[in-house]
């Protein structure tokens, strides 16, 4: 995952190039985590678009296949849960983002799942007709979920159901490289006046690697450093 340490140490030497003067481990750390939730946003859109191009034959193939790589990307926040009902509604997961896909708990039979799909559906009208229809009335086998703050689930007897979604980026562990609930932060110790990047208390971000020029740009721009000079880019980039 992406190192909070490079990342700082590519804004920082960003600064110096613009003569902004010295980036502070509190102002970077300030701007870490909002930089990190634009990009995550950003992925979800340039994976519609890029999608777009790979319809019209534009994109590479296999391993160079930009869709792929995107895909790959955004797979890694990807979480399944098994949910109780809990005051009549399925309650998201405080990590929760955004929404793959639904089915009911279900269970193995002769190593089969009986787990159904649940459809969503977001608009009021079809919801009301659906409801109210004698043909398409939701049942075990055609349940069906409205979005909300949280989710509610046709017919009501339905008691436990497994979401598969995108959590939030958060943060990474430094030394393990786990995911933890927090976010990425560089923390440091004071050595001769110096501030000294320190492992133990620093959190990694929650992005692949190759993400760590787009932090770097990201949180330039945030610290108000000038990057219109092409020379100031390229080095963020070299850094990066």
């Amino acid at each position: 995952m992406a190192s909070v340490r490079e990342v700082y140490q590519g804004v920082r030497d960003l600064a110096n190039k613009d003569e902004r003067g010295m980036i502070s481990p509190a102002e970077f750390n300030s701007f870490a985590a909002v930089a990190q939730m634009k990009l995550f946003n950003e992925m979800f859109q340039n994976l519609t678009n890029l999608e777009r191009i790979t319809r019209a034959n534009a994109d590479s193939a296999f391993d160079k296949s930009l869709v792929k790589q995107l895909k790959e990307d955004i797979a890694t926040y990807s979480r399944t849960v098994t949910i109780a009902k809990s005051n009549d509604v399925f309650e998201r997961p405080e990590d929760f983002a955004k929404l793959i896909a639904l089915s009911t708990a279900g269970s193995v039979l002769n190593a089969m799942s009986t787990s159904t799909h649940i459809a969503v559906i977001e608009d009021e009208a079809k919801l009301q007709h659906v409801l109210n229809s004698t043909l398409s009335a939701p049942s075990t086998d055609n349940p069906v979920a409205v979005p909300g703050e949280n989710y509610e689930v046709f017919p009501t007897n339905i008691r436990r159901i497994k979401m598969r979604y995108y959590k939030l980026p958060e943060g990474r562990s430094v030394l393990s490289g786990a995911s933890i609930a927090s976010y990425p932060r560089f923390g440091f110790t004071v050595l001769n006046g110096k501030e000294v990047f320190d492992s133990s208390t620093s959190i990694d971000f929650d992005m692949p690697e190759h993400y760590i020029p787009e932090l770097i740009k990201e949180i330039a721009v945030m610290a108000g450093i000038n990057l219109r000079d092409p020379q100031v880019t390229q080095f963020g980039l070299q850094k990066g």
